[in-house]
């Protein structure tokens, strides 16, 4: 009898655990996340730490910089008040999601695409950045456009990102391999694992401006919207979002911050071509 009770014992700890995650889910839907950080005059944000241009870990500072993070800060200051305590929670893009869920973070601005199944999950924001798929090759590579990725040829992609289901369908003959974050698809990428690197062209543009030997060939294929998340049942908080993305594009602030992150990237346009 005593032997029967332990076998139990993971079971029920098992199913303990399984009812906590749903309260805290159930607990982070009904509460009112932009009174709540109105009240503590803090806010938690979700960003890349390994996409330059958009988010990238400073080591000589141990800051994260980048478009998305001065994005966030603009918007947290126009919401929440000049003195606002900014926490910024490093995700990637398989992470991003389950750390919203449950709360860890109160919005996510981390280059992530408006696609149909995940605004089954959570709330977006307007558009606050164009994007486009496109492919990274080495110099040289005989790979000018997606169109010679066929078989025999392997390209890299980034796990949790639609750019992987977006290139099998439009090159179902090559081989993808997928990594866990751009780092190591880069890494990957310049140890010759792969022929070509492929996610949206403002990330690919930072990587090339980080090593020129690698170069955006064959303009971007899919259009990539990005937007900023947050859990379902947040209505004020979104409001508050784009109303002051709105407000950002129209006194000039958006295209102060896209001139400095991406004015002096040769080549880089937004949107598809």
């Amino acid at each position: 009898m005593k032997h029967k009770k332990w076998c139990l014992l993971p079971i029920l700890l098992l199913l303990s655990m399984i009812v906590l995650a749903g309260c805290g889910q159930k607990s982070v839907a009904s509460e009112d996340i932009l009174k709540r950080d109105q009240s503590t005059k803090t806010v938690a944000w979700g960003v890349k730490s390994d996409t330059r241009l958009f988010g990238l870990m400073n080591i000589k500072d141990n800051q994260i910089q980048g478009f998305d993070i001065d994005v966030a800060k603009e918007l947290s200051h126009r919401i929440f008040g000049k003195h606002v305590k900014i926490d910024f929670l490093p995700v990637t893009s398989n992470t991003r999601l389950p750390l919203l869920k449950n709360g860890n973070v109160d919005a996510l601005i981390a280059t992530m695409t408006i696609t149909p199944e995940r605004q089954k999950q959570v709330d977006f924001s307007d558009v606050y950045f164009d994007a486009g798929q496109a492919i990274l090759v080495k110099k040289g590579s005989p790979i000018k456009s997606v169109k010679d990725l066929k078989a025999g040829t392997k390209v890299i992609g980034v796990q949790g990102s639609n750019s992987v289901d977006n290139v099998k369908k439009v090159a179902p003959q090559t081989e993808v391999l997928q990594l866990s974050d751009y780092a190591q698809a880069f890494t990957a990428l310049k140890s010759g694992q792969g022929d070509a690197l492929t996610t949206d062209n403002g990330i690919l543009y930072g990587m090339s401006a980080d090593d020129p030997n690698y170069v955006v060939v064959g303009g971007a294929f899919t259009n990539e919207p990005y937007g900023i998340a947050v859990n379902k049942g947040q209505k004020p908080f979104l409001k508050a979002i784009n109303k002051n993305l709105k407000a950002m594009r129209q006194d000039g602030t958006y295209q102060k911050l896209e001139n400095k992150w991406f004015g002096n990237i040769q080549g880089f346009h937004q949107g598809r071509d």
